[in-house]
Order: C-alpha cells, then sequence, then structure tokens
C-alpha cells in the first residue's frame, strides 16, 4: 500500500551513502508535510539535517528514491 513517508537525511563528507532515519509513515500528504515542517523547526534537530517527504509503495522504495542522483536542474538566463 502506498504511503508518504518521512525522513531525516544527515549531511555527509561523501555523497555515495546517505543515513536514513525513517520518521514516520501517513495516509495522506497533508498529515506528512506537517510532520516534517515541525521536526524542520524542532530546535532539538541538528540544522544541517534534512527532512523529506516522498510518496512511495513501501519504505525500501522510499530509500531507494531517496538514494537516486539527480541532476540539477538547468537554470535558463531568464529564470536567474
Amino acid at each position: 500500500m502506498a504511503a508518504y513517508y518521512v525522513y531525516k537525511i544527515s549531511p555527509t563528507i561523501a555523497n555515495l551513502v546517505k543515513p536514513m532515519d525513517l520518521l514516520g509513515d501517513y495516509e495522506n500528504y497533508k498529515d506528512a508535510r506537517n510532520a516534517a515542517r515541525e521536526q524542520r523547526q524542532n530546535p532539538a534537530n541538528d540544522p544541517q539535517d534534512t527532512f523529506k517527504v516522498i510518496f512511495a509503495d513501501n519504505p525500501l522504495d522510499a530509500e531507494e528514491k531517496l538514494s537516486e542522483f539527480r541532476e540539477k536542474p538547468i537554470m535558463k538566463e531568464w529564470e536567474k
């Protein structure tokens, strides 16, 4: 069953393997978004950590999607 997963991604020196912690899974996007926002605003968390919401079939699929290398989009001159 597909769900929205919230992950905490810690920074690394080499971007080969990203350490990820599953914080929760949610049935709807709004709840997942709010949970991620709360984590971002929590002063107890490291400011360099990233909190992501991803839609996937299961936690393994979510981690695979988050680990994929994605090129930065090319900005056109008029988009700057």
